[in-house]
C-alpha cells in the first residue's frame, strides 16, 4: 500500500474514531428526542449503547426520492467496469450506480409496479433491495445518521421507526421486530448490465446536488485493517474487511470464489467473472481494483433463478449473523 493511501486511511480512521468517542456519551433516547419527536423509543430490540453517530444528522445523507433514469446505452460518464445494483421486476430492469449511492445510500423507487428501496451501506459494503411494503402499508426510507456495528440505520418517514439496513429489520419504534422483504438483485458492472438488459435504464445523479459523483470519499477503506465505528469483537477466519457472499446464515469468501470461479452447495450455484471495479479502493471509482462479478442462483429443475444475497464485509456478517457459517477453503 502506498504512503498516500496509508495517510488517507489514517485520516479517515482518526475522524471516525473521534466521532465515535463523542457520540458514545450521547447514545440515549433522551438526547435524540428533539430530532426524533415521533419515534417511540420505548420500543426497541437492541441495546441503545450499540448505536453511534456516523457524523451527519438525520437526512444529512439524503435519500433519492424522485429518481430519474436514462436508457442504459446512453448512460454517460460511467466506465464499463463500474459497479451498480441491478434489479428486474415485471420485465422492467434498472441499474443504480454505486458512484451515486455512495453519496445517497438509499433510493426510493417503483419498478414493475412494486415499491422498492435500493440500499447500500459503504462502511460494511452491504447492498440490499427491499420491498417497501409492511403490513400492506407503503413506506419511504431515509438515513438516520446513525450506525450500528458500522452499518446504516435507516428510518421510515411514516412512523420514524429505525431499521437495520443489513437485516431489513425494525430495531426501534413502532415497527420494532418487523422485517422488510429482500428482493433478488445483483451488484454487477455497467457492461454486464447492458449486455443482460439492452432496454434497461440507469439511474442519473440528482440535479444540482453538488456532489462529486465518481469520487470515492472512503479512499483505501476496503484494504484497511479495521472497520470504522465498529465496537464489536472480531475473531473471524479471514480479515474483517474481506468480502463475503452472504446467503442467509451462510457465507463464502469472495477470494475463494475468485480462485475457483464456481462453487456449488446444495442447490446453490455461485459463479464469478472478471470485469468489475471496487467502489471503495481508489480515489476514482472507475480506477478501483478488480473484484469481479458474482452471480448467485438456485437450481429449479433445469432452470436457474437468482437468489437473495449480499456481498458484504466479513465483520458485518459476523456481527449480524453471529451463529452463521463461513465456508472457507
Amino acid at each position: 500500500m502506498s504512503w498516500r493511501r496509508i495517510s488517507s486511511v489514517i485520516a479517515i480512521m482518526a475522524v471516525v474514531f473521534a466521532i465515535a468517542a463523542i457520540s458514545g456519551s450521547m447514545a440515549t433516547p433522551e438526547s435524540w428526542k428533539s430530532e426524533w419527536p415521533r419515534t417511540d423509543f420505548s420500543r426497541h430490540s437492541i441495546s441503545y449503547d450499540e448505536i453511534l453517530s456516523g457524523g451527519p444528522p438525520k437526512d444529512g445523507i439524503p435519500s433519492i426520492d424522485r429518481p430519474s433514469f436514462v436508457p442504459a446505452a446512453n448512460a454517460a460518464g460511467l466506465a464499463p467496469q463500474e459497479p451498480l445494483i441491478s434489479i428486474q421486476i415485471g420485465g422492467e430492469a434498472r441499474g443504480y450506480p454505486l458512484r451515486i449511492l455512495i453519496w445517497h445510500e438509499i433510493v426510493n423507487d417503483t419498478v414493475g409496479g412494486l415499491p422498492i428501496a435500493v440500499t447500500w451501506c459503504p462502511l460494511c459494503n452491504s447492498a440490499v433491495v427491499f420491498d417497501r411494503r409492511v403490513d400492506g402499508r407503503e413506506l419511504t426510507f431515509g438515513t438516520t445518521g446513525k450506525l450500528r456495528h458500522s452499518d446504516l440505520v435507516m428510518y421510515d418517514r411514516q412512523t420514524e421507526s429505525w431499521w437495520q439496513q443489513f437485516l431489513g429489520e425494525g430495531i426501534v419504534g413502532f415497527y420494532t421486530g418487523k422485517r422488510l422483504k429482500a428482493l433478488p438483485s445483483r451488484v454487477e458492472s455497467l457492461a454486464r448490465f447492458r449486455d443482460r438488459f439492452p432496454n434497461g435504464s440507469v439511474l442519473t445523479p440528482p440535479a444540482a446536488s453538488g456532489r462529486p459523483y465518481g469520487k470515492n470519499p472512503y479512499f483505501g477503506y476496503d484494504t484497511s485493517a479495521l472497520p470504522v465505528l465498529y465496537r464489536g469483537n472480531y475473531s473471524g477466519k479471514i480479515p474483517p474487511l474481506s468480502r463475503v457472499i452472504v446467503i442467509g446464515d451462510d457465507a463464502w469468501p469472495l477470494e475463494d470464489l475468485m480462485k475457483r470461479r464456481r462453487i456449488e452447495a446444495g442447490g446453490l450455484v455461485l459463479t464469478w467473472e472478471p470485469g468489475q471495479s471496487s467502489p471503495l479502493d481508489a480515489e476514482s471509482i472507475e480506477a478501483g481494483r478488480e473484484i469481479g462479478n458474482v452471480v448467485v442462483q438456485r437450481r429449479l429443475g433445469t432452470a436457474m433463478e437468482d437468489v437473495v444475497h449480499d456481498i458484504s464485509f466479513a465483520f458485518a456478517f459476523h456481527a449480524f449473523r453471529p451463529q452463521g457459517r463461513l465456508h472457507v477453503d
